[in-house]
């Protein structure tokens, strides 16, 4: 088995990586490792823009306020100050690495003033373009694509009954293309996998987003936290060749309404705010609309503005409505909420730090307490700066680091998995993967039952029981490893919402359909008893 060796090990390709993997460069040598192509990443999905204080009319604690509004109790008041106040200088950093930004600044649902900056309607995607310019051009970052993680090396697997923390040593991986396995020593290991949308049926995330760093931290031994509060975004077009196309909510910042069959613009029934009420409101408005109803979807009307101005402010969104027939100028778009922003992940500090020595989480495969309950509009291309910023400031360099971090000394095992391959049964594979999505749309989606998550959680026992013969069995590939992390975060995710015995920001139950004032700023955290869970 081939192993390779680094400083830094990032495993993700998103803005969090990447802008981690530039603040440290100089320091020694990066790896970034990535499951697909480089550009193939939840950020450059992103539209909206970034969240940030910058005009003389905002402030610090009116974006603080919005945020902590929008987290419903939940966020962490000194990770969500941390993360405002440093905004601007986060900003500059991207001005610095070449991101072109619109002149004017747009507003966003739950926000109390213009304060996001944008690119188009294609913010993530510029930003991403400008950022991975800057790390292929430093030559102590190298780039390994189209390798899927499988798993964390730690020393507690290597040796059981050693005493002190759990450290992690490095990761094997699979290679898409020749189907072996390697490994990788690395005296820093940073997730930045991202999120987890493909855990649900209907996402707005690329098709990577399979939870793969909470699964693997949660393997060895991390604390995961608040994996109930899968964000859904109230717009994704509703179009059946266009199931994960997001229309952005700046599209509400400018005036857009959201209508019903009938033309009726039904959110100021909801919240005072109407079209611009926090996402979680706006989510299950739209839901409760379709079930009174019995519709497929709502729609959003933007046809007050004029084809030029949608044309020139939103050309990507104009141009793919469009190659569905659909002229946004003069027809509304039909919508409807899917899975989008997971507020939960690996339990960190406002650092990144989790529970396993020399092992990092940054962007949304983190959970710092900055989102709660809830994410505030933009404000998760800002949380993956701050975090990349705040980590490389505390994660040090190679002459920083004591002995027992230095990992080169380390003999890797030799990954041992059966070579059996059968591809009428791994056909199963593919029809776990659809059980596990469809369960989790229709049982822990916007509005939740115990019922319902007791039904979910039974069923999903026993596709994990299934699935654990078929990955002991067989050979491994990229399917079954991502299989294996969405069962895993299917299962946590119930167990999560099962815990919660209330209604708080974007997790809503029937049964419990009021917050619990007496515990107020309370998270769900979950950890693995031992190595044979």
């Amino acid at each position: 088995m081939k192993t390779l060796e680094t400083d830094f090990l990032v495993i993700g390709s998103g803005l969090a990586g990447l802008a981690f993997a530039l603040k440290v460069a100089d320091r020694g040598k990066v790896t970034i490792l990535t499951k697909s192509t480089l550009s193939m990443a939840n950020t450059v999905w992103a539209q909206g823009g970034i969240a940030a204080v910058s005009s003389g009319e905002d402030s610090f604690e009116d974006h603080i306020n919005d945020t902590l509004r929008a987290g419903a109790g939940l966020c962490h008041p000194d990770v969500v100050r941390n993360f405002i106040e440093q905004a601007p200088d986060r900003i500059q950093d991207l001005l610095r690495w070449g991101v072109q930004f619109d002149r004017d600044l747009t507003r966003e649902g739950g926000h109390s003033f213009r304060r996001i900056l944008h690119h188009e309607d294609s913010t993530g995607k510029e930003i991403h373009r400008a950022v991975l310019l800057q790390c292929s051009q430093h030559p102590n970052i190298e780039f390994i694509e189209n390798k899927v993680a499988i798993d964390l090396i730690v020393n507690k697997e290597l040796t059981p009954f050693s005493v002190g923390p759990t450290s992690a040593l490095g990761l094997y991986f699979l290679d898409r293309e020749t189907e072996e396995v390697s490994a990788i020593r690395a005296k820093k290991i940073i997730l930045a996998t991202g999120g987890a949308g493909k855990a649900y049926l209907y996402t707005s995330n690329w098709d990577g987003a399979t939870g793969d760093g909470i699964a693997m931290a949660w393997r060895c031994g991390a604390r995961i936290a608040n994996l109930e509060f899968m964000q859904f975004h109230p717009t994704c077009l509703f179009h059946p060749q266009a199931r994960n196309f997001l229309i952005t909510e700046a599209l509400r910042g400018e005036g857009a309404e959201l209508i019903n069959h009938k033309g009726e613009a039904f959110m100021k029934k909801y919240h005072p705010l109407g079209a611009l009420a926090p996402r979680d409101i706006v989510a299950r408005s739209i839901d409760q609309e379709m079930k009174k109803a019995g519709l497929e979807c709502v729609f959003l009307d933007v046809r007050h503005h004029s084809k030029e101005y949608l044309q020139a402010r939103f050309p990507l969104i104009f141009e793919k409505c469009l190659s569905f027939g659909i002229d946004i100028s003069t027809t509304p778009i039909p919508v409807v909420p899917a899975a989008h922003y997971l507020c939960g992940g690996v339990v960190t500090d406002l650092n990144g730090r989790t529970d396993i020595l020399n092992l990092w989480a940054i962007g949304e495969t983190a959970c710092t307490g900055f989102h709660g309950a809830n994410r505030l509009a933009s404000n998760s291309l800002l949380e993956c700066l701050t975090m990349a910023h705040n980590c490389s400031l505390m994660i040090g360099g190679p002459s920083e680091w004591t002995a027992d971090e230095d990992v080169r000394g380390v003999a890797v095992p030799e990954w041992n998995h059966p070579e059996r391959t059968d591809a009428d049964e791994l056909i199963v594979i593919h029809h776990m993967w659809d059980e596990i999505r469809r369960l989790m749309w229709n049982y822990v989606g916007i509005v939740r039952t115990n019922k319902r998550l007791e039904r979910a959680s039974h069923r999903l026992q026993n596709v994990i029981h299934e699935f654990q013969d078929y990955y002991s069995k067989f050979r491994i590939t990229p399917d079954i490893i991502e299989l294996r992390n969405i069962a895993i975060l299917a299962d946590l995710t119930v167990k999560a919402a099962l815990k919660r015995k209330e209604s708080r920001g974007i997790h809503f139950s029937l049964d419990y359909p009021e917050a619990d004032p007496n515990q107020p700023g309370r998270d769900v955290i979950l950890r693995r008893k031992s190595y044979s869970d």
